[in-house]
């Protein structure tokens, strides 16, 4: 949650306003640093003065200067990380989170700034993330969950919201953000993580539910957004990431699949995984999934080397 503007020390605020205007980061991400940062703060404070750590939220840092920023230590960061995985419960990749965001911040008061001369954060270590494997659905279960979409006033929308996430393996805030001048010709263009943009084809399937559910349904619509949104709530407003969750537990649910913990990412997910077993490059999926580091892509390689491994495991001869 944002603290109040006036609340608001001006090295934070200008570090803020940086992060969107400079470095094009999200509105989303730019209020994650500010709650990071806003945390940091106050537990210091806390800290220093000796105060009630449960009173830690009620702690103004209104008046945080640039002196006290310079007498930060890395033990004093160090601390701060064991407080949020001790008492606040925080995992490795909330912490992870925080970790990025305190060295993103010392980075911007040394190298752009120049308030600092001394960076406790360059030697600051991330806690250890151990690799997952994407939690997806095979073809069969993709399938089964798309008997689940309800023949109702929404089937159209619903079922190309579904044929552009299994398609295109598009994140839910892109989906949501989508217009009709989004779409030219056979292409998508995405606005993707970071404001960063990609274009992506449009398969039949997409391009034939498509005009499906313009035809048959968002005409109809009486829209009262200002941009011309692909997907539309029955107001002709944008649908927002917990609308087009809930309506995925929904098809999950009528489909009799239900699959545990089944959401719009993890469409995503079942998307990449199918076009990396139909042939897909590691390569070509990173520019359709809008990965920035084809390392966050190679989590797919993964599922295939889990299944060679049960191949071997599953041979006669291993007994």
């Amino acid at each position: 949650m944002s603290i109040l503007q006036g609340q608001q020390p001006k090295i934070l605020r200008d570090f803020l306003i940086y992060l969107t205007t400079i470095k094009g980061k999200s509105m989303r991400t730019r209020k994650e640093y500010e709650y990071d940062l806003t945390l940091f703060f106050r537990f210091l404070k806390i800290t220093y003065e000796e105060l009630e750590i449960e009173r830690i939220n009620e702690v103004s840092i209104h008046d945080l200067s640039i002196e006290s920023i310079r007498e930060i230590s890395l033990e004093d960061i160090y601390l701060f990380i064991e407080y949020c995985e001790t008492v606040r419960g925080n995992s490795a990749s909330a912490r992870a989170r925080k970790v990025a965001t305190l060295k993103s911040f010392f980075k911007y008061l040394k190298g752009k700034r120049r308030l600092i001369t001394d960076n406790p954060a360059d030697e600051l270590e991330s806690p250890k993330l151990s690799q997952k494997n994407p939690i997806y659905m095979n073809l069969e279960e993709a399938q089964r969950f798309l008997t689940g979409i309800e023949r109702n006033h929404h089937y159209y929308r619903n079922y190309c919201i579904m044929m552009f996430f299994l398609n295109l393996g598009l994140r839910v805030s892109e989906l949501c953000t989508l217009t009709l001048k989004s779409i030219q010709g056979n292409a998508l263009r995405i606005t993707g993580k970071g404001d960063k943009e990609r274009t992506v084809y449009l398969n039949k399937t997409c391009r034939d539910s498509l005009a499906d559910y313009i035809k048959h349904e968002r005409i109809r619509i009486n829209q009262t957004v200002e941009e011309d949104y692909i997907f539309l709530s029955q107001k002709g407003t944008k649908l927002t990431r917990q609308q087009i969750a809930r309506i995925v537990k929904k098809i999950n649910e009528r489909s009799g699949l239900n699959k545990d913990k089944l959401t719009p990412h993890k469409l995503r997910h079942t998307s990449a995984t199918i076009m990396y077993k139909s042939g897909a490059d590691i390569r070509s999926l990173q520019q359709i999934l809008g990965h920035s580091n084809i390392s966050t892509t190679q989590i797919y390689k993964h599922i295939e080397d889990k299944e060679i491994e049960q191949v071997i495991d599953n041979n006669p001869f291993n007994q």
